[in-house]
């Protein structure tokens, strides 16, 4: 596998991860890095995750994870700077943080790889495009991801 055949794997599980969390948080594209070896994948979410609903975004992350067979490696309950970091059976290794002011960031790393060219994400964000070291805290608010009161908990049934 080459460096660009890398980052493909590498958007295709940024892709799929995001699909994955609904209501639909909005996204762009962050920063490619390459390495003597390696590359990683950045993408940031600009819709506000509000300190409440934190944990929720998580576990929506992790558990579609759990069922891509992706092996989580720690899980970080910080308050302020909760993250969870996971590895696929092929050695690509993912993550998701909660930065500040709410704003979640993912980032695969690939394992080494041969070296080649690395073009550009070709997934089409569904957030505005800024600049590359330019992109602001999060400036979309969901309904739901923003909300400030814990989602209930369920009722047993009966």
């Amino acid at each position: 596998m080459n460096m660009q055949e890398a980052a493909d794997r590498a958007d295709a599980m940024l892709d799929a991860t995001m699909k994955s969390v609904a209501p639909e948080i909005v996204w762009v594209h962050d920063t490619t890095t390459a390495r003597s070896c390696d590359l990683s994948r950045r993408r940031t979410v600009m819709t506000l995750i509000s300190e409440q609903r934190r944990g929720n975004f998580l576990g929506v992350v992790q558990r579609h994870w759990e069922e891509s067979d992706y092996r989580i490696k720690s899980v970080r309950p910080d308050k302020e700077m909760p993250a969870v970091y996971a590895v696929s059976s092929d050695g690509f290794q993912i993550r998701v943080l909660i930065g500040h002011k709410g704003q979640a960031f993912f980032e695969v790393v690939t394992p080494c790889v041969e070296k080649s060219e690395v073009a550009e994400p070709t997934s089409k964000p569904n957030g505005p495009t800024y600049p590359l070291g330019q992109i602001p805290t999060p400036n979309v608010r969901s309904d739901f991801w923003s909300a400030t009161t814990p989602l209930p908990s369920p009722t047993p049934s009966s």
